[in-house]
């Protein structure tokens, strides 16, 4: 053993020992599957030294989106990064950190950590790195004889909206209670959160870190969010669009980038009215963005349900605020992208609940960088409502809208050669070839809507 290998297992032996007398009695090393669902098995906390030099083997290819890994293949090895690993500090028995698979000898082509990392490193060949922020919101329901509810009943008696209401949120105090007491304890900095416009729909806003690192705190947000709903006897759900009427569920993701003294490389400045001026770094790095939209789309709203939310009103009584046309303004929700003026970042709006944020991060980091090693231009903003403009009218202006179904952006994304950059040939085959079965089963399945309409019309 050499005094390196002699220095790692000591610090092993000593973090177990620590974690030990903290009352942890299991360790998580947890990656994701191609869905962005956690995955791990329960290593008693005295094997935690083996857990961190790889002894936990997983048969991948049963997994969502995970390859085509068959029983008669190796299985892929999970390498915790221990020094990320935590305490949950909804139950203190566990410690988890993340992990990164890899498949004889190498990082697993399926890997989405591994896929974020590699354009983590991208961005660093250039000099920055990469910060970012998300703005989660999530319904918490309960379930009744009538079906699935908002966890607070007073939420329905209250038309049309109870955004921000004061008292809708403080009779929500069961779950947001807990919830902030446990991102405090992260260490994650929470600075706001509210009742959002959906009847049970929620927000949480805390600070941003680097994008990594984000990536794994939505992890462990997504997982600490349904232990608490279970507690007071309900569900946290992540479906964009829970029923028709409802407000969609976003995770606006703020991406920023910065210089190697530590400097937001976005930033140029504020104008005489105190708003922040953008550098023209970020105008590449956005252009890049909007280059890649479509594609990009696939990995921000992954699902079926995503393309009910992406609409300009749907089944509401009012506008849905959901960004739904590819341009960029500056305090412009009916966009894609947003460069606000109260702060130095580039808003992805589209990004909803449902994403695989390591997936839906590199995807918007790479087409940034590339716009920024094209110098490409993201011309004149756009700083009118969309919404009031027919698709025909918008087209004129040079502004079209994301794709509509996910069929749609199924196809974007197979024609864009940047996912198969970013995720490797085979990570991007099958990641669409197990979205197109979805898609699929969908236009085969014959709804209520279909049979009340058509049964006796014709």
């Amino acid at each position: 053993m050499s005094k390196s290998e002699g220095r790692e297992k000591l610090d092993l032996e000593t973090l177990k020992s620590n974690l030990i007398e903290k009352g942890v009695r299991y360790f998580l090393g947890a990656y994701v599957d191609g869905l962005g669902v956690p995955k791990s098995k329960v290593v008693p906390i005295e094997k935690l030294p083996d857990a961190a030099s790889g002894s936990e083997l997983y048969t991948v290819g049963a997994l969502e989106a995970m390859g085509d890994l068959g029983p008669n293949e190796d299985e892929c090895v999970g390498i915790p990064e221990m020094s990320r690993s935590i305490v949950l500090p909804w139950d203190s028995r566990y410690a988890f950190a993340p992990t990164d698979l890899y498949f004889k000898g190498d990082r697993y082509s399926h890997c989405s950590r591994g896929v974020l990392k590699r354009q983590v490193a991208a961005a660093s060949e250039l000099g920055f790195t990469c910060n970012m922020g998300v703005e989660p919101e999530l319904y918490v329901l309960r379930r009744t004889a009538e079906g699935y509810e908002p966890f607070v009943p007073e939420d329905v008696l209250n038309k049309p909206t109870r955004g921000y209401d004061i008292d809708a949120t403080m009779l929500a105090d069961n779950f947001l209670e807990p919830m902030v007491k446990y991102i405090t304890e992260l260490g994650w900095g929470p600075y706001s959160f509210d009742h959002e416009g959906g009847d049970g729909q929620y927000e949480f806003d805390f600070d941003y870190t680097d994008v990594l690192s984000m990536a794994d705190r939505m992890v462990l947000f997504r997982l600490m969010s349904k232990h608490v709903a279970r507690s007071i006897g309900c569900i946290a759900t992540y479906m964009p669009k829970p029923w028709p009427e409802a407000f969609g569920s976003g995770a606006h993701i703020n991406i920023s980038l910065a210089d190697s003294a530590g400097r937001n490389a976005f930033q140029a400045g504020s104008n005489e009215e105190g708003e922040r001026k953008y550098s023209e770094l970020a105008y590449q790095f956005t252009a890049g963005v909007l280059k890649h939209i479509s594609a990009i789309t696939l990995v921000a709203c992954p699902t079926v349900n995503s393309y009910k939310r992406l609409t300009p009103r749907g089944k509401m009584n009012e506008m849905s605020w959901a960004p739904v046309y590819v341009a960029y303004g500056h305090n412009n929700r009916t966009l894609v992208a947003r460069l606000p003026r109260n702060r130095s970042c580039l808003e992805v709006r589209h990004v909803d609940s449902a994403t695989n944020f390591y997936l839906s991060a590199a995807m918007i980091l790479a087409a940034g960088l590339c716009g920024i090693r094209e110098k490409l231009d993201t011309g004149t903003p756009c700083e009118f409502s969309t919404y009031s403009y027919s698709e025909i009218e918008l087209a004129k202006m040079g502004i079209r809208r994301l794709p509509k179904t996910l069929g749609e952006a199924i196809d974007d994304f197979e024609g864009d050669q940047l996912a198969a950059k970013v995720m490797g040939e085979q990570f991007r085959n099958s990641y669409v070839s197990y979205k197109r079965r979805e898609w699929d089963d969908y236009c085969l399945t014959v709804g209520d809507w279909e049979t009340e309409r058509y049964l006796h019309m014709i």
